[in-house]
């Protein structure tokens, strides 16, 4: 009888014990399909992203370049036509055109994914902190630290650059901030970016999570990135990312 009840015992335990197992690499398979599937949503939404940015910036450039370019060029017509004085005013006139020109050809280039590729990744990031410079900012420079390693995926660059694009946009939307600075800091295994302002800030614990900080998140969570986003009223905003280098293609 004792050993009946030992042996029934035994194979319940048994069966709990390969019933919990099978549960748990339920559960796991559950989890990891959930990650899968909201990582391929994730990745859709950022190659649909990325064709908007770059249809805009087609637009931009073939479109609003254009008109300004015909602007540009009847303002040159029109002034040959004036008087010495009347030249003079006219001249300030063609020269905001020739800027905006200018400007919305640097954006339509920081638009598009195959430009910011062919140019470089500091480059790029160069380009756009110039870009707001002339706009707005006292400075906005880049520093490079260690030795650049190139990445092994080129989407993960785009994504990292748009990333930063969000940043600079939130600043020149909401921090009157005078001051804008890159810290790219290549160490043996990963990159370390640091993008700071000084404006006003936020109180980090209370402000609502936009759409831009929720997708600059999700892109950085998208390539294995680390991503911080720090600030506190009137101490400005403190972004910091810590991309691995070594991911596969």
């Amino acid at each position: 009888m004792i050993g009946v009840l030992i042996v029934v015992t035994t194979l319940v335990i048994l069966f709990f014990i390969v019933f919990q197992k099978r549960k748990n690499q339920l559960l796991l398979d559950q989890i990891m399909q959930q990650q899968a599937f909201e990582a391929e949503l994730s990745n859709a939404q950022t190659e649909i992203q990325e064709q908007t940015l770059k249809n805009i910036g087609w637009e931009l450039h073939d479109n609003v370049g254009q008109l300004l370019a015909a602007a540009s060029m009847q303002l040159n017509i029109l002034k040959t036509k004036l008087n010495t004085e009347a030249q003079d005013n006219f001249s300030e006139a063609s020269d905001f055109v020739k800027q905006s020109l200018k400007e919305v050809r640097m954006l339509s280039r920081s638009l598009n994914n195959e430009v910011v590729l062919n140019i470089g990744f500091e480059q790029s990031i160069t380009n756009e902190l110039n870009r707001l410079k002339k706009m707005r900012f006292a400075s906005a420079e880049l520093h490079v630290k260690g030795e650049v390693i190139p990445f092994n995926n080129k989407k993960h660059e785009i994504i990292i650059f748009r990333i930063l694009q969000e940043f600079f946009s939130n600043t020149v939307k909401y921090s009157d901030a005078k001051n804008l600075a890159v810290i790219l800091n290549y160490e043996q295994d990963k990159l370390v970016i640091k993008a700071t302002d000084d404006g006003k800030g936020f109180n980090s614990e209370t402000v609502e999570k936009g759409s831009g900080l929720l997708n600059m998140k999700s892109r950085a969570e998208l390539i294995n990135t680390n991503f911080s986003l720090q600030s506190n009223p009137g101490e400005g905003v403190k972004l910091q990312l810590e991309y691995p280098l070594n991911q596969p293609v």
